[in-house]
């Protein structure tokens, strides 16, 4: 184990309120931590290079990352009712995205391979990664036709004037029964998985226990959102799968991920679980 482990994690609520324990010095037995902020599309290709020790990122990401990554089973983001949203300023149906311009927070997100598996047959004109906290801003000036949204969005999207063509948690749901596989978090492979599991774990135990304990500092990085808007994220984000991925989560994965190998949208013959 290094003498000091590099975490890359998001600043969204879910991220700092796990986190804030170990990264804020408080958990005495984890190991020592240097936590840098990163959106999941920077974490999604800077682990493929080799960056960080311990790291967020798509489950979507795993099959480019199993050879030199470990998935550990807990501090993701795995629920229900807390999938990625299709906005839009005008259109109506799923049919209206061919020909569609469509910005995407990555082409390597969960979001968007959710989309990509909703959308099969579907050939928008042109699919572009943009940061995730500019596409609706983008959608809104007709920038982009349609955008794919995912954090704190699915509570403020009808503020802003776009509607929702579709919620792909709720299709996931109803079409898998399985709830929904986001974020990940991986540790390279030559490192002891189990002091960084039990030091997520503790983190995230003191964060239930001491909830007003790291309130300032979700507040301190969560790009001014309200109050309102963080506890909502926290509580959507937050929950029993990330404490423990357990069986049922494992197999939402491996739903997740057999269904894009099976019509080549990752490359299979890895398994993300060894």
């Amino acid at each position: 184990m290094p003498t000091e482990l590099h975490l890359a994690h998001s600043p969204c609520p879910n991220d700092t309120f796990i986190y804030h324990a170990w990264t804020q010095g408080l958990l005495e037995a984890a190991p020592p931590v240097r936590l840098t902020f990163a959106d999941i599309d920077i974490t999604n290709t800077a682990c493929q290079r080799g960056e960080f020790d311990v790291a967020k990122v798509s489950f979507a990401a795993l099959p480019y990352l199993a050879q030199d990554w470990q998935l550990l089973p807990t501090g993701g983001a795995l629920g229900r009712g807390c999938g990625p949203l299709v906005v839009t300023k005008s259109l109506r149906r799923r049919e209206d995205l061919n020909g569609a311009r469509i910005a995407v927070p990555s082409q390597r997100s969960t979001a968007y391979l959710l989309f990509r598996l909703w959308a099969e047959g579907i050939s928008p004109q042109h699919v572009e990664v943009v940061s995730f906290d500019q596409i609706m801003p983008q959608v809104l000036n007709g920038t982009y036709d349609a955008g794919l949204v995912i954090h704190e969005a699915r509570f403020t999207y009808e503020s802003l004037g776009l509607s929702c063509l579709e919620d792909l948690g709720q299709w996931w749901e109803s079409t898998t029964g399985a709830p929904i596989p986001l974020g990940a978090i991986v540790a390279k492979r030559e490192l002891d998985p189990e002091p960084i599991t039990e030091a997520i774990r503790s983190s995230l135990k003191h964060a239930w226990a001491h909830p007003e304990a790291s309130r300032a500092y979700v507040a301190e990085h969560a790009q001014e959102l309200s109050a309102q808007v963080c506890q909502a994220h926290i509580d959507l984000y937050v929950n029993e799968f990330s404490y423990d991925l357990g069986e049922q989560g494992r197999a939402a994965v491996e739903t997740l991920l057999g269904r894009a190998e099976k019509i080549g949208l990752v490359p299979g013959g890895k398994s993300w679980f060894d």
